[in-house]
């Protein structure tokens, strides 16, 4: 079986993404890590050598780097029960993971990193600031949307749990960091415990 490595920045929850579908999946992988907050992923030798881009994280896939979170999640669900049967079904998985890169992950992940590491979200940065309502009323939105998808259902698509499942509980879980209050969504609560029940689930620290 071919070698995985992921190249992560292990607070991350976009790398955490990945840890959990490689437990759920049972794969074996090495951690290569990286310290975003002190650019460690812009140095010449991690744009040259691991991606251009300078961000993580990356799954090595043998001597091939797959950057993007979502794009390396839909590579290790390839032929296995977290990608469901169906051409539809398998497109409305793709759906939800440009949904949350586009929607959920700029609002909800944006605010929680300004909130947890300071990162611009003090005096000091008003233009920052006059962005942080608009960031606050799509993340309530994108939560609230989420919420209204699960009334009535289980899983974000078929009747299992999905690479979709994955992508969206990495930061929905912790949104609270970032001033999101979760007790109005109650069928978003119920899908965040069933995700934490699931045979194989490991936490951010697991």
């Amino acid at each position: 079986m071919t070698e995985l490595i992921l190249h992560e920045y292990a607070a991350s929850r976009n790398c955490y993404k990945i840890r959990l579908a490689l437990a759920h999946i049972g794969r074996s992988y090495e951690r290569r890590e990286y310290d975003i907050l002190k650019g460690e992923t812009r140095t010449p030798r991690f744009l040259a050598t691991v991606n251009a881009n300078g961000r993580i994280p990356v799954l090595q896939v043998g001597s091939n780097f797959l950057p993007e979170s979502n794009a390396a999640l839909w590579f290790l669900a390839e032929g296995t029960d977290l990608l469901p049967d169906g051409a539809f079904g398998r497109a409305d998985v793709l759906r939800w993971l440009f949904w949350e890169q586009y929607n959920h992950e700029p609002n909800i992940a944006t605010l929680r990193f300004w909130r947890t590491y300071g990162g611009g979200f003090d005096e000091q940065s008003p233009a920052r600031q006059a962005t942080i309502p608009d960031k606050q009323a799509a993340g309530e939105a994108a939560l609230k949307l989420m919420d209204d998808h699960l009334a009535g259902r289980a899983w974000f698509v078929g009747d299992r749990l999905s690479i979709a499942d994955i992508a969206l509980y990495a930061y929905t879980h912790v949104a609270a960091d970032g001033g999101f209050a979760l007790e109005p969504y109650r069928h978003l609560r119920a899908w965040l415990e069933r995700v934490a029940a699931q045979p194989g689930h490991v936490t951010i620290t697991g």
